[in-house]
């Protein structure tokens, strides 16, 4: 490997899922502020994320579902003299 191009600053860090509060541990460089106490009662430097694979619906097999059917009734409510007008053929332009 070249000498020079990877960062010198590997360590064991925590990372942690906060839409589950999952939690493991790997080495890493990336920079962090917080620390946490592990289960072997050690301090190490704490890096949370957002969704990881116990949390993203691929790895867990539980899609969202998009509530479109509100969307289009939230848009008709807010242009309904729009619409009405449309349906009348009062329309310029």
């Amino acid at each position: 490997m070249k000498e020079g191009i990877h960062p010198q600053e590997y360590r064991l860090v925590v990372f942690k899922d906060v839409s589950n509060d999952f939690s493991f541990i790997t080495r890493s460089c990336v920079p962090t502020k917080e620390t946490v106490t592990w289960e072997d009662g050690n301090e190490y430097p704490l890096f949370k994320v957002e969704i990881s694979n116990t949390s993203h619906p691929f790895f867990t097999g539980k899609m969202k579902l998009i509530d479109t059917a509100g969307r289009v009734d939230k848009f008709n409510t807010r242009y309904k003299q729009h619409v009405s007008r449309v349906k009348k053929g009062n329309v310029e332009g």
